[in-house]
């Protein structure tokens, strides 16, 4: 897979006031976008010569059967002559995509495209976008499974919850390849980076937090059990859904709310159970965090308000109701995003560079633990003047690496090998790391271009994230 070429009138990535921003767009020029000069977003190139007889002869029959044998005698093999090992299948059945639902593989077609070109642009890896029109857990399952021998890793994106959890968790038991369903395991890697460094700051221990999480659904469950795998206590944990406290005394819980219920009695309303807490994480719906809640929390805490658009509060209202807060959201025009991309291609790039046949719990806090270290490393003065910012350091308003920090390649890749070795996984043992980390930095990838436009460009923009 290759990025097709660029439409002149597509949007760009721009400095605006100290904030990093998408140009305005609208639906003229996204449509534009898409459309033209050719359909989509991504294209298949060639990466062998084809000029000739004698490469077309190597390239298909009679030379194509050489590597077909030895794959035969040692099915591995496929990762040496082919592009198994730098290939991703993103796969969705578009039940529930960004913030337009249920809308079916088609509609949903446009979002896998771009995850793809993300994986390319980040990690310099090839993505395969697979719709596949089917929403019963088991079939959708047997499907994915039967095309693994195509792939060197399964990104599954915009499944509905509950089925999202049978999917992924079928998958990974009939799966030898990494599977990830970017859209829980992404934003527990990403917050939970931000989490170590923001409880660094405001002199909180991870183990003795008070807990509270709004939204039940795959992304809050992920969150919370990576916490838990770090350190939080299960009983200094409170959930909450649209009605309320999820809590052993109700009776209309699922399974998967279940494992979450607590017995506390005193705690009914996410009101009741942020008084005293260290930590509110909110994937849910705007506008339900008040400024009375936030002044009964603990002192010194930690507010992720992660819902998009529009987070549970917005960072004006949370910093006018007290200033010894740290405050994230998942948008780009606030300080510190939380941002998928910080995580996903380089998990993956990790994954199958080492041929693991999973993505468990140690390579998730690798991840997790070294996007939080990167973040206190000096900020390049490039990188600084793309984000219009003269003093980008650790701190309150700087949590966590930008999107187009090039080191995350460099640093979590590898971080995630080493906890795939550590744990037994990885079928592919890398002899040296920092020939390693020289291949990395080869890899070609566009964030100097993109940075290059960012210093460069005089836009104004208002809209939100990548």
């Amino acid at each position: 897979m290759s990025i097709g070429p660029q439409n002149q009138k597509g949007a760009g990535i721009v400095n605006f006031k100290n904030r990093f921003a998408m140009m305005k767009v609208t639906k003229e020029s996204a449509l534009d976008y898409h459309r033209y000069p050719v359909p989509g977003k991504i294209e298949v190139v060639p990466t062998k010569p084809y000029s000739t007889p004698e490469d077309l002869a190597l390239a298909y029959s009679p030379g194509v059967a050489y590597p077909c044998l030895e794959i035969k005698d040692n099915p591995d093999d496929s990762y040496l002559y082919t592009n198994r090992g730098n290939l991703v299948a993103v796969i969705s059945n578009g039940t529930a995509v960004l913030g337009l639902g249920n809308i079916g593989p088609k509609a949903a077609k446009p979002v896998m495209e771009g995850k793809a070109l993300l994986f390319k642009i980040f990690a310099g890896l090839d993505a395969f976008d697979i719709e596949i029109d089917e929403t019963d857990p088991a079939r959708f399952v047997e499907t994915v499974r039967s095309m693994t021998a195509t792939f060197g890793g399964i990104n599954l994106e915009d499944i509905k919850a509950p089925e999202c959890f049978e999917i992924e968790d079928r998958l990974k038991e009939v799966c030898d390849i990494p599977v990830m369903h970017d859209d829980q395991h992404g934003t527990a890697i990403i917050s939970a980076a931000g989490l170590l460094n923001a409880l660094e700051i405001q002199d909180k221990k991870i183990d003795s937090i008070r807990l509270v999480v709004n939204g039940a659904g795959a992304a809050a469950m992920a969150c919370t059990r990576l916490y838990m795998a770090m350190g939080v206590r299960r009983e200094n944990i409170v959930m909450c859904d649209s009605r309320g406290v999820i809590s052993k005394r109700r009776k209309d819980l699922n399974r998967y709310k279940l494992d979450f219920a607590t017995d506390r009695e005193d705690v009914e309303t996410l009101a009741d159970a942020l008084v005293g807490a260290d930590v509110f994480v909110g994937l849910s719906v705007a506008n339900v965090l008040t400024r009375d809640m936030l002044r009964s929390m603990a002192p010194r805490p930690v507010v992720f308000a992660l819902a998009n658009p529009d987070p549970e509060i917005t960072y004006e209202e949370a910093l006018a109701a007290r200033t010894d807060l740290i405050f994230a959201t998942g948008r780009s025009d606030y300080p510190n995003q939380i941002n998928n991309v910080l995580g996903f291609p380089y998990m993956f790039r990790g994954a199958i560079d080492c041929r693991a046949t999973t993505i468990n719990e140690p390579m998730k806090i690798a991840a997790a633990t070294a996007i939080a270290a990167l973040a206190h490393e000096p900020v390049p003065e490039d990188l600084a003047q793309a984000y219009g910012l003269q003093n980008l350091r650790f701190g309150r308003e700087y949590i966590l690496p930008k999107p187009f920090d090039k080191r995350l390649l460099t640093t979590v890749a590898p971080a995630v090998i080493r906890a795939a070795e550590e744990s037994g996984v990885a079928k592919h043992h890398i002899d040296d790391f920092d020939a390693y980390g020289r291949g990395l930095e080869a890899i070609m990838c566009a964030n100097d271009a993109l940075i290059n436009y960012l210093i460069h460009s005089q836009t104004a923009c208002d809209e939100h994230p990548l």
